[in-house]
């Protein structure tokens, strides 16, 4: 069997790819907005704004990337590992703490801003598909093991 003959065809829902993007611009700009907050206030204020937008933006993010992944088509029955599910969450909501708190501080610059980004872009997504992999590759193990 060559390689050719294990092509998986896929395609994607557009309406909920438009929802999921729809879903990203709603929770930037409330995490934005609340960032704003953030720099502006002082004490036990500024860790509940801080908390507010990071959980904000990380189930914003969180909710984007599934359901960006639910629009994801393929002829072939895809699960998703909860646990992993659940740690996507937290992470998505942990990295939004970070970026927040690097983009809320009353200089940022070049470094700060570049830190943040690099550290929002790299914490999230990846456990978020980690979660569609992992049961993805447990149901291929399964399904050669039976073959």
């Amino acid at each position: 069997m060559t390689s050719i003959d294990r092509v998986v065809i896929s395609s994607y829902d557009p309406v909920l790819v438009a929802l999921s993007v729809v879903i990203a611009i709603f929770a930037s700009y409330a995490a934005l907005d609340l960032a704003g907050r953030v720099t502006s206030a002082h004490g036990r204020a500024r860790s509940l704004w801080l908390s507010g937008g990071a959980i904000a933006m990380g189930i914003g993010i969180w909710s984007m990337h599934y359901i960006g992944m639910l629009a994801f088509r393929l002829p072939i029955p895809v699960r998703y590992d909860w646990p992993t599910v659940l740690l996507s969450l937290l992470a998505a909501i942990f990295a939004s703490v970070v970026a927040l708190f690097v983009v809320s501080r009353r200089t940022m610059g070049v470094f700060r801003a570049s830190a943040g980004s690099i550290f929002m872009g790299c914490a999230s997504p990846q456990c978020t598909t980690s979660a569609w992999q992992l049961c993805a590759c447990r149901r291929c193990a399964t399904t050669r093991s039976h073959s």
